[in-house]
């Protein structure tokens, strides 16, 4: 085993994760109100409404794929009746899909920061320095789907990129696991690390914020007609508020 493998295969895979980690603690510590999209709906929807659902449908079928074919041993889909064509199927024809929804709506997204003045001035260093490297991350798998899964023999990424990815989880790396994978895995493998460790620090993080409290939140109530009102208990967090040094019969 080189040297060079053991930097590429594990302590980048390493580097990356702390990175990722770290840089997530760090801007929510230090960056709270910057934790957004910055949504540029106010400057143009109708290609935000055709790119985004198209861009995120595909970018979710991508990480389920990544996540079954990656993550889950191949033994344990086969204990379910899951065998290597059927799964060989699948995961060719289902990646080919999400990757044409993931391309294209990730290509409408950019053209529309290119071509609307308004969205290219709220564009910043960070948002393209993102994009050119999903572009190649995307592409690069979707390279490697076409150029071996589906115009080649296929070839058997559960059995070497797979189980190093567990290996680097489970932190007993094996850098030889990857010593003949093609170059365009590679290529695709190294361009996700390197996604990965700027993720933190661009608008990806807001893939971590899930809005949950929405579904508890008390509504806002401007003004209420309710006959009722001051009757009934009041719920935690639903308490009326009150002007400061209003007198008691306006309360």
């Amino acid at each position: 085993m080189t040297s060079t493998a053991v930097l590429l295969w594990v302590v980048v895979p390493y580097v990356a994760a702390t990175v990722f980690v770290v840089g997530h603690v760090w801007r929510y510590r230090h960056d709270q109100f910057g934790w957004t999209t910055r949504s540029s709906q106010v400057h143009e929807r109708r290609l935000l409404r055709i790119g985004s659902p198209m861009f995120h449908v595909g970018i979710l079928m991508v990480i389920g794929g990544h996540v079954v074919g990656l993550l889950v041993p191949r033994a344990w889909l086969e204990a379910v009746g899951i065998h290597e064509h059927a799964y060989h199927l699948v995961a060719t024809w289902a990646g080919s899909i999400a990757a044409v929804l993931t391309i294209a709506g990730l290509a409408i997204l950019v053209y529309r920061r290119r071509v609307v003045a308004a969205v290219r001035r709220a564009t910043t260093t960070s948002d393209k320095v993102m994009y050119v490297v999903l572009a190649v991350t995307l592409f690069c798998g979707t390279a490697a789907t076409v150029l071996f899964q589906v115009l080649g023999g296929g070839y058997d990424y559960r059995g070497s990129i797979a189980p190093w990815i567990r290996g680097l989880m489970s932190l007993r790396p094996d850098a030889s696991l990857m010593a003949d994978v093609p170059g365009m895995f590679q290529a695709h493998v190294l361009s996700a690390m390197v996604l990965f460790a700027i993720w933190p620090f661009t608008r990806l993080v807001h893939v971590l914020s899930a809005p949950v409290g929405y579904l508890v939140r008390p509504y806002v109530v401007y003004r209420t007609r309710d006959a009722q009102r001051g009757t009934r208990v009041t719920r935690p967090g639903w308490e009326r508020a009150e002007r400061p040094g209003a007198p008691a019969e306006h309360r």
